[in-house]
């Protein structure tokens, strides 16, 4: 059983900054494309951003680009979003991604909201909560 668990959630001002990393246990996704996506209460999951399977590509929604950065260590089989100039509007749980095997770079393959068909483990989520 593959479980991916997210951690480094939690409450900051708006314009702070946090760092969500994700661990997969048990198999290391070294050949996968992973993503980080988010849904906000009442909205639909949307994508965020994600990383091909090496760490050299990368793609972004337009609502984050430029604020966050997506990265990877394969040594510790782990997946980081680091998040700055946060705004209330980025409140949200938080839920990392191993992509099914596709062709493409990290912007393809993951399907379309609400279902994102292109996913083979999502995360349980960790919950973002930026006042203003």
């Amino acid at each position: 059983q593959v479980e991916l668990v997210e951690s480094g959630g939690g409450l900051v001002q708006a314009g702070g900054s946090l760092r969500l990393s994700c661990a997969p246990s048990g198999r290391p996704f070294v050949s996968s494309a992973m993503g980080w996506f988010r849904q906000s209460p009442g909205k639909e999951r949307e994508f965020v951003a994600a990383i091909n399977w090496a760490g050299l590509s990368t793609h972004y929604s337009d609502s984050v680009k430029g604020r966050f950065t997506i990265s990877r260590d394969h040594a510790k089989n782990s997946v980081y979003l680091e998040m700055n100039n946060l705004s209330p509007e980025d409140t949200a749980v938080y839920y990392c991604a191993v992509r099914r095997p596709a062709l493409g770079g990290p912007s393809a393959g993951w399907g379309t909201s609400p279902d994102y068909d292109g996913v083979l483990h999502w995360g349980k989520g960790t919950l973002v909560t930026v006042s203003s």
